[in-house]
């Protein structure tokens, strides 16, 4: 098998392109809760604390100097990409709940028990006569 189509046996595959799926739809999740977290919650929370807003809280740790930057640790960025990832863990973790109980509810679903086969149907009429003949 040729190297060109070894790779298309495996680029086509269900898994392959269920992962490259996953991954678009993950990252449009991810632009999502940051919209959120920065729209949503961060306005609110940052009133509630004194009306700071965490993506500026930063110490200088050097002063700019002619064509030298500042040295800044911006501890705020940090901050708000905590509360994002926790909102994102959360929201997964519902998720994966839910699923977990739709899982547990087919699951629990009683299945009927098979019809016996006609293997069985004999056997069970051949008992029955080998009991009918040592009962006379």
């Amino acid at each position: 098998m040729s190297l060109l189509s070894e790779f298309k046996a495996f680029a086509v595959k269900g898994n392959v392109v269920d992962m490259a799926v996953g991954i678009i739809i993950g990252a449009a999740f991810g632009k999502i809760v940051s919209s959120f977290v920065g729209d949503v919650i961060m306005p609110p929370l940052g009133i509630l604390i004194g009306g700071v807003d965490f993506s500026d809280l930063a110490i200088t740790l050097k002063a700019a100097e002619g064509d030298i930057p500042a040295v800044v640790l911006s501890y705020g960025k940090f901050i708000q990409t905590v509360i994002d990832f926790t909102i994102v863990a959360f929201a997964i973790f519902i998720g994966i709940k839910a699923l977990n109980k739709l899982k547990r509810e087919e699951a629990a679903a009683p299945e009927e028990p098979p019809a016996p086969t006609k293997d069985q149907e004999l056997l069970g009429e051949i008992r029955d006569l080998l009991k009918a003949q040592q009962g006379r």
